[in-house]
């Protein structure tokens, strides 16, 4: 089933894990996807097996420049109908082990990025009929998350950015919605050890990791049609680590 024929999807940090994961699913399902990431050789390489129906901009989305280019590459497929903002970092410290420096970079690649990028995309997805913008957040973005201040919260802010986003935009006819995963098996858990990812697991009711293709199949359904009444929502995808 073409759920995304025809439709034009941008995705950031879309080189590896969730982003990939989506970038395929999307593809399997109809769209044309700009793939944005800052690791440029993953990312081509990426585009070059999906094929025609994917490109490739290398992007740092705290950079408005750079914005402005993976805007144009979609426009030069002919539109825009959705983006994921999905690029973000993840290095754990608790409060009195997070420095000046260690914060801002969260702040500005998990939170400035996706405020920039939710500006830019809107006047091209305007012009195309309207879209959808799904921000990935976190489970930490919806309870305390322990030894991740900055990360949780930019996570955090995310949440509060998309309601007030799926507000001013509703009337383009553009929907905003945050997922909020748990603990996802991808490269990104590699800098907690194998006991402390075995013990965050403990906390988890369904007792296991999920999957970058669950993430996918969440994201697939909010930039579908399929979920064309739904804006402004946060839903969590953690195996009931939030219950």
């Amino acid at each position: 089933m073409d759920r995304l024929k025809d439709k034009i999807i941008l995705i950031t940090g879309g080189a590896r894990g969730q982003g990939a994961a989506e970038a395929r699913l999307f593809v399997s399902e109809g769209a044309r996807v700009v793939i944005t990431d800052v690791l440029e050789d993953q990312g081509r390489a990426l585009a070059a097996e999906l094929g025609q129906s994917a490109s490739f901009v290398k992007h740092d989305v705290t950079s408005e420049t750079d914005w402005a280019a993976a805007i144009a590459a979609a426009q030069a497929l002919g539109g825009l109908h959705g983006m994921v903002n999905n690029a973000g970092i993840y290095q754990p410290a608790r409060l009195m082990d997070t420095d000046v420096q260690l914060f801002e970079r969260h702040m500005r690649v998990n939170q400035l990025g996706c405020f920039i990028g939710m500006k830019s995309v809107v006047p091209l997805m305007e012009k195309s009929g309207g879209g959808s913008i799904v921000n990935i957040s976190s489970v930490a973005g919806l309870r305390g998350s322990p030894g991740a201040i900055a990360y949780s919260a930019t996570k955090w802010a995310l949440r509060g950015m998309t309601k007030a986003a799926a507000v001013d935009l509703a009337p383009k006819g553009i929907r905003v919605n945050s997922i909020h995963p748990g603990p996802i098996d991808t490269e990104m858990l590699n800098v907690r050890t194998t006991e402390e990812r075995a013990a965050r697991l403990q906390l988890v009711p369904m007792k296991r990791m999920g999957t970058v293709d669950e993430i996918a199949n969440l994201v697939l359904f909010l930039v579908s049609n399929e979920s064309s009444y739904i804006t402004g929502a946060e839903v969590a995808i953690d195996g009931g680590a939030t219950l």
